[in-house]
């Protein structure tokens, strides 16, 4: 492996970090500020960063005209609601669960392309789906007996689903764009969608001193998690075999969640850590290449 390569590698754990601990960052921030005007305000500062970054390196912002719609939904699904659901989701329900819940993208994904792009379900993704419908049976069951079902847990769920709809919008239908010009859109998409919702439900923001607490949540979920990580994934995305770059998603629940014990006080039950357990195996199998060895050497 070259020694660039090399580096490279050491993005992904630090990408894992990053997006890992935004889930308290935005549980803290949500305690001062309001969903739609955070979720307004980080959208559309990791768009515009994305597109100093695209401009610095000379890509080229343009989408085809016929392509918008198809963008425009992609973002809506994929950037506007699954973030803004979230936002909510942390409100009503414990972030940890809310975490995990959300990590069943992969599987949801997994699914509606069978569905409805016909692609194949191997042993491997059998395996993933399997695992997947096990930890939602760990986290769901306890949850259902002892009437722990909220709407926040159902928000989490359907953000998943926001999310898996986009990726099957975006395999259906690809805009010919690089993928940082793509992102940068769906981000400013995302953040204009979020504005309407601020302008329609909270109006315009009140400036106001916030909490040192808030404020370094909100400087981590803006600088960090959005700009900064966005940034890294494209760097490990253009470097690394997709299987490689996938490792450091697979470390967001479990860096939530361990995250939001020591940010937030919560206590995940024994039944929260086998469902995280579980989804978290659920999305390796799927989205880790059959020989990641393989994929390694590839990079080399």
């Amino acid at each position: 492996m070259s020694s660039t390569n090399a580096r490279t590698l050491l993005l992904v754990p630090l990408l894992g970090l990053l997006w890992g601990f935004n889930w308290p960052a935005v549980r803290i921030s949500l305690s001062e500020i309001a969903p739609w005007t955070l979720r307004a305000g980080g959208m559309t500062f990791a768009g515009l960063t994305l597109v100093v970054v695209a401009v610095l390196r000379g890509q080229s912002l343009r989408v085809r005209r016929p392509e918008w719609p198809r963008l425009l939904l992609a973002g809506f699904l994929s950037i506007a609601a699954f973030n803004v659901l979230l936002a909510f989701a942390q409100l009503m329900a414990p972030t940890s669960r809310a975490a995990i819940l959300t990590f069943t993208m992969p599987i949801w994904a997994t699914l509606l392309a069978r569905l409805w792009l016909g692609e194949a379900l191997d042993r491997r993704k059998l395996l993933g789906l399997a695992l997947g419908i096990a930890g939602l049976a760990a986290l769901g069951l306890p949850l259902i007996r002892g009437g722990g079902l909220t709407l926040g847990l159902l928000f989490a769920l359907i953000a998943a689903l926001s999310w898996a709809l986009g990726t099957i919008v975006t395999k259906r239908w690809p805009v010919s764009a690089p993928a940082l010009t793509v992102a940068a859109w769906q981000l400013l998409i995302g953040g204009a969608v979020a504005a309407l919702g601020m302008l329609a439900f909270e109006g315009l923001p009140v400036p106001r001193m916030l909490a040192p607490r808030t404020l370094a949540a909100l400087g981590f979920h803006i600088l960090g998690a959005q700009a900064l990580a966005y940034f890294l994934w494209f760097t490990v995305i253009t470097r690394l075999p997709a299987g490689i770059a996938s490792i450091g998603t697979l470390m967001v629940p479990a860096v939530g969640v361990l995250g939001s014990v020591v940010l937030l006080g919560e206590r995940p039950s024994p039944s929260d850590w086998l469902g995280l357990v579980l989804v978290v195996a659920a999305s390796g199998t799927i989205l880790l290449p059959a020989k990641p060895l393989g994929s390694l050497k590839a990079a080399r």
